[in-house]
């Protein structure tokens, strides 16, 4: 599995690397929306996470411009990954396009429930 984080936060990247290593997934990092962006444009992902906040282009700006596109890329699984609890975040976010979303500190168990639920809806293997 290659899953994309988008990501301001050099140290969060690194914690979701870390716990995405326990399972064997490979993860790529962009620090902001305008480079995740990018990537996308020019690599395969199965899944992506994002940050709402960010410096230039925030997260659900960011969705909203996954979601706009016509090919496979504008239907991949997207994550939101924040510490935004307002309360209407959740309805916001999906909205936008997110298929989910979990909150900071991230925890592992959270992480990969959240991966698994949009797996098996995909009809591939939990990780």
């Amino acid at each position: 599995m290659n899953v994309l984080f988008i990501e301001d936060d050099r140290m969060n990247r690194r914690v979701v690397r870390d716990m995405l290593d326990v399972a064997g997934a490979h993860m790529e990092e962009a620090e902001s929306a305008e480079i995740g962006l990018g990537r996308i444009d020019a690599e395969e992902f199965d899944m992506i996470l994002v940050d709402l906040r960010m410096p230039g282009m925030d997260g659900l700006t960011a969705i909203r411009h996954i979601r706009a596109r016509d090919d496979a890329k504008g239907r991949l699984p997207i994550i939101v990954v924040t510490a935004d609890r307002a309360v209407d975040l959740r309805e916001r976010c999906l909205e936008a396009g997110a298929n989910d979303v979990i909150f900071k500190p991230v925890a592992m168990d959270a992480l990969f429930e959240a991966m698994g639920r949009l797996l098996a809806d995909d009809g591939d293997e939990l990780i």
